[in-house]
């Protein structure tokens, strides 16, 4: 048994799981030594993890176009931080319109309805254009090629919205009633981030209810298991992967809107981060998973927004929450190490049958 281990462990895996033992030594470290120190009070975690659920619940939405995606064709729709930008890019000027006119906050509801069914409407719309143009002729190729063809959408939807709205950033209007926070207690909510909780949980509920309950989110289900069989049963196989896309877009065009009521600010480029963090999630919870890119994209933000206090404080890194970024991307790595299938993957057997 020692000498089959000993043949199947390279060079290459001590090396990459001695830089992982290493990262994840530094930080346990960091936690420990932030700890003790007592640096933070209690009421600053709160409002850290706050703001992680938030951040969760956008990226949750976002994750969800990359697993649905990958769940039925098995690729990775590299140009869905794209289809989030689309949305809030175009419905900022909605927002503008509606702020001029004086209508935004005299009636604040209806205005954040309107732009956000905006949002979502020309998110889907970019979403279902990408795969009838783009995916749809490689559908029989090899999967590096839409791989390729996914990452030249992405720039290509980047410079198109370069070239209609400018490469300039473009402010959302404050709303007057989403201004400030409640306190409970010592603890302060702002109450930016409670609409941004509340509306990723909806808008999760709602996409759990179609997949669960309707006869396009069962043909989903069924097409994701097998598409011939699938289609030999009478599903349209072309129209439920159309469907996919279009619920993943709708959910990241929503996801958009949640987003600028944190940042308040869009351009051409803004989905490129946001993109490959909700991806990160994705890995985290299991691509292909629903449920597991909700779960990672909640643990992905509650570190985002913890870890740099909580891990590299600690270390004494000045400036903990400028690498907040690169705190998201260490995580993918030490996934692909130590459970490259993420956390509700399924195991893949090293024999093949």
């Amino acid at each position: 048994m020692l000498r089959n281990w000993r043949q199947r462990i390279t060079i290459t895996d001590i090396v990459v799981w001695a830089i992982g033992l290493i990262l994840a030594a530094g930080v346990i470290y960091g936690t420990i030594v932030t700890l003790r120190a007592q640096i933070y009070a209690g009421t600053t975690w709160i409002d850290l993890a706050i703001t992680g659920l938030a951040l969760g619940g956008i990226y949750a939405l976002i994750a969800l176009g990359y697993t649905l995606v990958y769940g039925i064709l098995k690729m990775i729709n590299f140009a869905h931080g794209e289809v989030f930008m689309a949305g809030p890019f175009t419905a900022v000027f909605l927002a503008i319109y509606l702020d001029n006119t004086g209508f935004l906050n005299t009636n604040p509801i209806i205005s954040i309805l309107l732009i956000t069914v905006l949002s979502a409407i020309v998110s889907t719309t970019i979403a279902i254009l990408l795969e009838r143009i783009a995916y749809k002729p490689l559908r029989g190729a090899p999967r590096l090629v839409p791989l390729i063809t996914a990452i030249g959408a992405s720039f290509f939807l980047q410079y198109t919205f370069r070239g209609l709205y400018g490469s300039g950033i473009k402010a959302y209007p404050e709303i007057d009633i989403l201004q400030g926070a409640w306190q409970i207690g010592s603890i302060n909510i702002v109450k930016t981030q409670v609409v941004a909780i509340v509306g990723a949980v909806l808008m999760m509920l709602v996409i759990w209810a179609i997949s669960r309950f309707t006869r396009v989110g069962k043909a989903m289900r069924a097409v994701s298991e097998d598409k011939e069989v699938s289609a030999l049963m009478g599903i349209d196989v072309d129209r439920t992967i159309m469907n996919t896309f279009a619920l993943g877009g709708a959910a990241a065009g929503v996801a958009g809107i949640l987003y600028v009521l944190l940042f308040p600010v869009v351009n051409f480029f803004m989905g490129f981060i946001p993109g490959l963090k909700a991806f990160t999630a994705a890995v985290l919870g299991g691509i292909g998973n629903p449920i597991g890119a909700f779960l990672g994209a909640m643990v992905l933000g509650l570190i985002e927004s913890i870890g740099p206090s909580l891990f590299l404080t600690g270390l004494g890194i000045p400036a903990p929450y400028q690498l907040k970024d690169a705190l998201a991307f260490v995580i993918l790595v030490l996934i692909l190490i130590f459970r490259p299938t993420g956390i509700l993957g399924e195991r893949i057997s090293r024999t093949k049958v």
